[in-house]
């Protein structure tokens, strides 16, 4: 039974997602229906929780729009999510962000993910590495 839902869902999932992981600030482009046309608007926050997998997979995201906290729950392969793009990766050491919802103003802010910049070949560059080559010692 589970290779068979397994099948099914892999035709509805999507393949255009990027990496996604707590403490990210994304905006979410969702299809939004009013009377009779259909426009996309973009919701900007921190991604506080992950769960699930597959198709039920969600992402909640946390922003703060005129000194109030709002939290929305998007599902990530749902045909009204249009498309997300990562806007800051962010380094966080907690799986869950619930802590966010009693914090205010500065302490609110999430450090962000060092990047490293990488060569072609996929090894991290010398400038990354911060490799500073010393002059012979002359005798």
């Amino acid at each position: 039974m589970n290779q068979l839902i397994t099948e099914v869902e892999a035709s509805l999932l999507k393949t255009n997602l990027p990496p996604l992981e707590v403490g990210d600030t994304v905006k979410v482009f969702v299809k939004i229906k009013e009377g009779g046309k259909e426009r996309t608007q973009g919701y900007e926050g921190v991604v506080i929780k992950q769960r699930g997998c597959g198709l039920g997979k969600t992402i909640t995201v946390r922003r703060v729009f005129q000194g109030v906290g709002i939290e929305r729950v998007f599902l990530l392969h749902s045909p009204r999510v249009e498309k997300i793009t990562v806007q800051r990766k962010g380094h966080v050491r907690r799986a869950k962000l619930y802590y966010l919802r009693k914090r205010a103003g500065k302490a609110t802010r999430i450090r962000e993910q060092a990047q490293e910049k990488m060569t072609a070949s996929g090894a991290p560059s010398p400038e990354a590495l911060d490799v500073q080559e010393t002059p012979p010692a002359s005798a």
